[in-house]
């Protein structure tokens, strides 16, 4: 407070009055007269700040605002200076307060200031002290901090249990970034000659990774792109996504994001990005070009680069919270705008429902929140150019009231949208709220995250499961939970490593989390890794410790390539990209957190990235490995043969017995013959067969290749336990023969003809 004497009066108010603290002016100064310009009417859609030119011929822009329990708005310019002007928007059509400036032009910087009741008993947190940022800002200029004046409520409040009950009355307009016009028709904007790769989803190689640390230390990106959507662009980032054999980049959050109090404090700032606080601005941190707009265009030109090499562009969105955090938080935009309208409040309003973790959750059962989400979507689908979305936390978007709903009234708009039903759609299946967890429980439109799949692979490699019947799900499909409503295999978006959690190298080479930089005592991240160092903890000299991570690193990749459904790998692990066995390294903006671009040249790493191009080919040349339905392990083919057989180590086809008994070796048989659908001409696809044999436990196993009619003879293919897979000699096996298959091994053989 500024005075003890405002202090007693505010304690007086609350004695004699309802027991609610009084708004306060902590620190406020008379400050001369605002200027003001003047507004015409101008039209309540589109939302946001939209660049025209009027029938009169005067050039302007059109601003709009969904602020329906306000009072008034306010629309504040700043000129180069950072002078501030203000227009009342007076007009008010269904909840949206709109007006058009003449004379402001594309690159103007803008925000909002927004009167109403300040309640937040009741949930009104209305506070006009403080700028807003448009949520439907298309570009960003500056960064946010976090000062005691861009908070909504006085945060060295004495009694903490009415924190953030006083008002704060001080301007927040020096410390938080302003929304920027954006120009609409220029060059950037033609994509007429843009080419969508629109790859089929069972075609798909999906290659998770972060823009800035993806190409911060690639020597081949000029030093002033590294990091940026320019850099991602640039021929030397874009080659090795073509070498690898990758379909789609999936871009950890490129919304305009907030770094959280706590990180500043300590002096780091969040890396990840599932901060939002614009839905429709490209982040400002990650543009060479400026700010002022101009990251608007960078990331077009960095999408059609991306096209033009045959990769998609998948967002990672965070649309179930925002950075504003809970009641403690910061008041940057929908907080101030309508927090009763965005926000899913508590039955004591002035607390936050929280599925997120982060504070608060978005109500996307009201209808602007719901619209705010989808024209958000829509915008970078249609103008962005993007071809589809990863969508972080999915299940607080599919709560109707409190329950996840699968009828919701997200899902239902997605279904039924003429744009957004046509692209990509990852769920990332739960929540942190009860009942959140709904893997293989999204609608056919959908396809998810499996981290089932994820669990089941690193517990078969370090010798963890009870028996093979998990894992004999997770290889072909996992069709005990999507094959229900129409589903295909590529439901199933299959993973070992994301960027939360272990890299692959640190998930073989680290027992336990090492998140000390983090600053949080190594409280944060999960425990639960189900990694195994291979006897030594972090890196060491020990070779043959050494040899032994490199060959689980080839037998974890080899297994996910080899599995029916969809791929994912994360950025750097195809080389033996390591976080220092932090697994969690959300706020790591530096080389913990960057991929480190000198391991391509590694004689220790480069073969690992041989291996995994050779098995992104390998699975483009043969749908057998990409199936586009399930396996029905009957027999079609007059000779007997099923289109998915498994085997023990004797040769023989696994009864019910054998799925159920303690074992580390299964054989995997996927034929040819029987792959659903036709070919360009219209004939029945035909492929090789194959027989993949994966061994888990530390002792050589004798494995008897099953002979006619499965197969006379094999040819290897790819053998886990060779460092060098292109320089083995080739190798076949007669049908009924025993071979030696050393410890901890994937053999893929082929069926020759």
């Amino acid at each position: 407070m500024s005075s003890a004497a405002e202090q007693e009066a505010v304690a007086a108010e609350r004695a004699t009055g309802d027991g609610r603290p009084a708004a306060v002016v902590n620190g406020a100064r008379s400050a001369p007269p605002v200027p003001t310009v003047a507004v015409r009417p101008g039209r309540p859609t589109a939302l946001g700040a939209r660049f025209r030119v009027g029938p009169d011929g005067v050039a302007g822009t059109n601003f709009a605002l969904w602020a329906g329990g306000a009072e008034g708005v306010e629309l504040c310019l700043f000129d180069e200076r950072g002078g501030e002007s203000r227009a009342r928007l007076t007009e008010l059509t269904h909840g949206i307060w709109h007006g058009f400036v003449p004379g402001v032009l594309p690159g103007r910087r803008y925000g909002y200031r927004v009167h109403g009741r300040w309640d937040p008993w009741t949930g009104a947190r209305w506070n006009p002290a403080k700028l807003l940022l448009d949520p439907y800002a298309r570009a960003v200029d500056g960064d946010f901090r976090l000062p005691p004046e861009v908070y909504g409520h006085v945060r060295d409040w004495p009694e903490q249990h009415v924190a953030d009950t006083v008002r704060d009355d001080r301007d927040s307009a020096p410390y938080v970034p302003k929304g920027v016009v954006v120009h609409d028709g220029g060059p950037d904007d033609e994509w007429t000659y843009d080419r969508r790769p629109k790859t089929p989803w069972a075609d798909s190689v999906i290659y998770e990774l972060h823009v800035k640390g993806f190409t911060r230390r690639h020597p081949g990106v000029p030093e002033e792109l590294r990091g940026t959507y320019a850099g991602l662009a640039h021929p030397a980032a874009i080659e090795h996504l073509v070498r690898l054999g990758v379909t789609a980049v999936e871009l950890l959050p490129v919304h305009q994001f907030a770094h959280e109090d706590h990180l500043l404090r300590r002096g780091l700032r969040n890396h990840w990005g599932y901060n939002s606080i614009g839905y429709f601005a490209p982040h400002a941190g990650y543009a060479a070009s400026g700010t002022r707009g101009q990251q608007v265009g960078e990331f077009k030109r960095m999408v059609r680069a991306l096209h033009a090499a045959g990769v998609e562009v998948i967002l990672d969105v965070v649309y179930n919270h925002t950075a504003e955090a809970g009641e403690l938080g910061p008041t940057l935009s929908l907080k101030g705008v309508d927090n009763r309208g965005y926000y899913r409040l508590q039955p004591d309003a002035r607390r936050y429902a929280d599925y997120t973790g982060c504070g608060n959750t978005l109500h996307v059962v009201q209808p602007h929140v719901l619209r705010l989400i989808t024209d958000s979507l829509r915008y970078w689908v249609t103008e962005m150019g993007v071809d589809g979305f990863r969508f972080d936390l999915a299940a607080a978007l599919a709560r109707s009231m409190h329950d996840v709903d699968m009828l919701s009234p997200f899902l239902a708009v997605i279904a039924q949208d003429p744009v957004l039903r046509r692209v990509k759609l990852i769920a990332e299946p739960w929540d942190v709220g009860s009942g959140g967890y709904q893997v293989g429980a999204f609608p056919p439109l959908w396809t998810e995250w499996n981290d089932r799949y994820r669990d089941t692979v690193r517990d078969f490699w370090r010798h963890a499961l009870p028996d093979v019947r998990e894992m004999g799900y997770r290889l072909s499909g996992s069709s005990d939970l999507y094959a229900w409503g129409g589903r295909r295999p590529y439901a199933s978006v299959n993973f070992v490593t994301a960027h939360d959690g272990f890299t692959l190298r640190d998930l073989v080479s680290y027992g336990r989390k090492h998140n000390e930089a983090n600053g949080e005592g190594n409280r944060d991240g999960t425990d639960d890794n189900r990694s195994w160092n291979c006897g030594a903890e972090g890196e060491t000299e020990d070779e043959d410790v050494r040899a032994l991570r490199r060959r689980q690193l080839r037998n974890l990749l080899t297994t996910l390539l080899l599995s029916t459904g969809v791929p994912m790998l994360v950025a750097g692990d195809e080389m033996g990209r390591t976080q220092r066995g932090n697994n969690n390294a959300y706020c790591q903006d530096n080389e913990i957190g960057w991929v480190d671009w000198a391991l391509v040249d590694d004689p220790d790493w480069r073969p690992l990235l041989e291996l995994t191009s050779r098995l992104i080919a390998l699975r483009h040349r043969h749908p057998v490995l990409r199936r586009r339905a399930f396996f029905s392990g009957r027999a079609h083919s007059a000779d007997g043969l099923r289109d998915l057989a498994w085997f023990t180590p004797r040769g023989t086809e696994m009864t019910e017995d054998d799925w159920y008994a303690p074992a580390a070796t299964l054989g995997m048989y996927l034929s040819g013959r029987d792959i659903p659908g036709r070919d360009e001409d219209g004939a029945p696809v035909l492929d090789d067969s194959f027989l993949a044999v994966l061994h888990a436990g530390h002792e050589p196993v004798e494995f008897e290749l099953p002979g006619p009619p499965w197969a006379r003879r094999y040819e290897v293919v790819v053998d886990t336990a060779r460092e060098e897979q292109d320089r083995a000699p080739a190798v076949e096996h007669r049908g009924g023969k025993r071979i030696t298959v050393p410890g901890r091994t994937v053999l893929l053989l082929r069926v020759r003809a």
